[in-house]
């Protein structure tokens, strides 16, 4: 296992790598960034004993080199060919972001990882492609595979997390059917999906340290009598927050997004990102009556290795999770 010491200095190479590749000014610059990202996240996904998360190092390490490879090399490709480079770089943010239909990958590496582990990969890990895909000049193929990305992005993360029973595995397709949103707002504004990757990062970081703070790592497990009714409370809010239910602060993206697409015209697009996001809050309240079924026995706080955060988590989840309800809506409106 990596001591205290490696952890922070991977972790800050993470960061770095993350920050190169947001502010290069050219594919090679973002290129090296995305490596150095690579090989810092590699170390800090295979420090524990067991072997799901060596078995999730190998499979993020084959994806994420291929998509590295392709990337050089459709760079170079864009000297004669620039409308198929631009393609080809589209197609290859797309399965190192996890998108839809280069999303096989993601769920089977988000299995293998613990909480912290899997928060990263779920909001930094992110962020590089993301503003890859950004900068891209929208051509006519590079703005279609963006878009077909998107919705099946929104089908495929609804369908996929329906008979999960794996928290993890449920947020992963959460997670690939909020790319579709972000990935549909890169397309008619180009802040829009920061502010509603900023509010989804919130949202599941405070999840994610919240099922830690429980232990959960399975359906099952949000059954257990010992977990105490303000866990429950707090994860019925976290799970309603992430699935965009008003008034919640995951709800506040989707409206601003709602609104620019209704401006721009995107009425089939977004019929589909509505009737998706409706799928996923199915699975979200399944998992929030699974929890609240079973009436509660006795508050055990400390019966977790992770009993320190257990004392925080609660309130600071319920904080990230309420922030919606105190912005005025005339800024939104407006």
């Amino acid at each position: 296992m990596l001591s205290s010491p490696h952890k922070i200095l991977f972790s800050l190479a993470l960061l770095s790598g993350t920050l190169l590749t947001v502010s290069s000014s050219s594919w090679f610059t973002a290129w090296v960034g995305l490596e150095l990202n690579l090989m810092s996240f590699i170390p800090l996904i295979s420090s524990n004993k067991n072997q799901l998360p060596s078995e999730a190092s190998l499979k993020y390490f084959l994806i994420q080199a291929l998509g590295s490879a392709i990337l050089i090399l459709s760079s170079a490709l864009a000297l004669f060919y620039p409308s198929l480079a631009l393609l080809s770089i589209s197609l290859t943010l797309l399965l190192k972001l996890g998108a839809a239909p280069f999303h096989f990958w993601f769920p089977q590496v988000m299995e293998g990882l613990n909480w912290i582990q899997a928060m990263i990969l779920m909001t930094i890990q992110k962020l590089a492609p993301m503003f890859l895909i950004s900068y891209l000049s929208m051509s006519f193929y590079t703005y279609t595979s963006i878009f077909l990305a998107a919705i099946s992005s929104a089908v495929i993360g609804a369908i996929g997390g329906i008979n999960q029973t794996s928290l993890r595995k449920i947020l992963s397709y959460s997670s690939i059917n909020h790319m579709s949103w972000m990935l549909l707002a890169m397309l008619i504004n180009e802040t829009s999906w920061m502010i509603y990757f900023f509010l989804y990062a919130l949202i599941s970081v405070s999840i994610a340290l919240h099922f830690l703070s429980i232990q959960s790592y399975y359906f099952f497990h949000l059954n257990n009598s010992n977990i105490s009714p303000i866990s429950k409370i707090v994860s019925m809010l976290s799970l309603f927050s992430l699935g965009g239910m008003p008034p919640f602060s995951g709800f506040i993206p989707k409206w601003i997004i709602i609104q620019e697409m209704i401006a721009s015209s995107y009425f089939f697009s977004l019929m589909i990102l509505l009737l998706s996001s409706l799928v996923t809050l199915y699975f979200y309240i399944r998992l929030t009556l699974a929890s609240i079924s079973l009436s509660y026995a006795q508050s055990k706080w400390n019966l977790m290795p992770h009993s320190n955060y257990n004392s925080i988590l609660p309130p600071l989840s319920s904080v990230m999770n309420l922030f919606g309800l105190f912005i005025p809506s005339a800024l939104l409106i407006a």
